[in-house]
């Protein structure tokens, strides 16, 4: 597979500060993502164009399906169950950091229905974690992060992919999913931080084949990397800033990328003028449904 292959589209012209967090939902057959400092939760419907935007009341990291309609969602002060209208439903869990520096950031949903979800140090302190959400509460899986990113679960269940953004890393973790419990970790990949671009790794997904794909913030571009640690392939974004990539379509053969503008200079964006939406790809490989959240694990 090469970057020459694959046609990049935009989709939607939404113009989000901070996209993030793309979700399919096959019975909806719709795309929901976030925009973090947007405080927003958007629905794309690809067949229709349809596309609605839910006000939250605080910055929102992350989301992910439930076993009911309810979303997860991972927000500034804890961790809530959200209608997708935006209404605050319940509160799951509190944020156990700082809030004047910390917002929770990224989380997937483990195979058994855990959410693991990670926080930010917005002051680059590295004194952000990863959690993890079941009925007994939130539990601590990593500390010393700067920023929790590109969860990805393998599978079986068995593994766990984590990036700390700003430290141009990506780990693979032992994981036990009957206990939700994390277990060693080797480096998967680290990008080079003396690049002119800084690219880093940010949000991920894993497609049938094991490969993590994931999106390089300030690298303008996306990578798909094989299960043993190698670059396949790199294909251009049309934005400086793709933030995370997610499956969807019927066959689960398109690959959404959101993308941010928040900070961004002003030439960057009359380049760009684009960044902050949410573009497309056609992919020959498949990804996989996302689990659904079960608050009784």
């Amino acid at each position: 597979m090469n970057a020459a292959s694959h046609e990049v589209r935009l989709v939607l012209d939404c113009a989000a500060e901070l996209g993030e967090s793309p979700l399919w939902d096959a019975q909806e057959e719709a795309l929901y993502f976030v925009d973090i400092k947007g405080r927003a939760i958007h629905r794309f419907h690809p067949a229709s164009g349809a596309h609605a935007v839910a006000g939250v009341p605080e910055d929102i990291g992350c989301i992910g399906l439930t076993k009911g309609r309810a979303l997860i969602a991972g927000m500034r002060s804890g961790v809530f169950l959200v209608g997708r209208d935006g209404e605050i439903l319940r509160k799951l869990a509190d944020n156990p950091e700082d809030q004047a520096w910390s917002r929770f950031n990224d989380g997937a949903v483990d195979p058994a229905g855990r959410f693991l979800v990670g926080t930010i140090d917005e002051e680059r302190g590295g004194r952000a974690g990863l959690y993890r959400l079941d009925r007994s509460g939130l539990t601590r899986l990593l500390d010393g992060l700067m920023t929790s990113n590109g969860l990805a679960f393998s599978a079986d269940g068995r593994s766990v992919f984590h990036a700390d953004t700003p430290r141009f890393t990506v780990t693979r973790y032992a994981y036990d999913p009957a206990t939700g419990t994390l277990g060693d970790g080797d480096v998967f990949c680290r990008l080079d931080a003396d690049a002119v671009d800084r690219a880093r790794p940010d949000g991920a997904a894993l497609d049938v084949d094991g490969c993590y794909w994931t999106a390089l913030y300030e690298g303008g571009r996306i990578q798909r990397w094989s299960p043993d640690g190698a670059l396949l392939a790199e294909i251009a974004i049309h934005a400086r800033c793709p933030t995370m990539v997610a499956f969807g379509g019927r066959e689960l053969k398109t690959l959404y990328v959101t993308t941010a503008r928040a900070g961004r200079p002003a030439d960057e964006l009359a380049r760009e003028p684009h960044a902050g939406g949410l573009f497309a790809l056609d992919v020959d490989v498949p990804g996989r449904l996302e689990p659904l959240f079960d608050p009784d694990v």
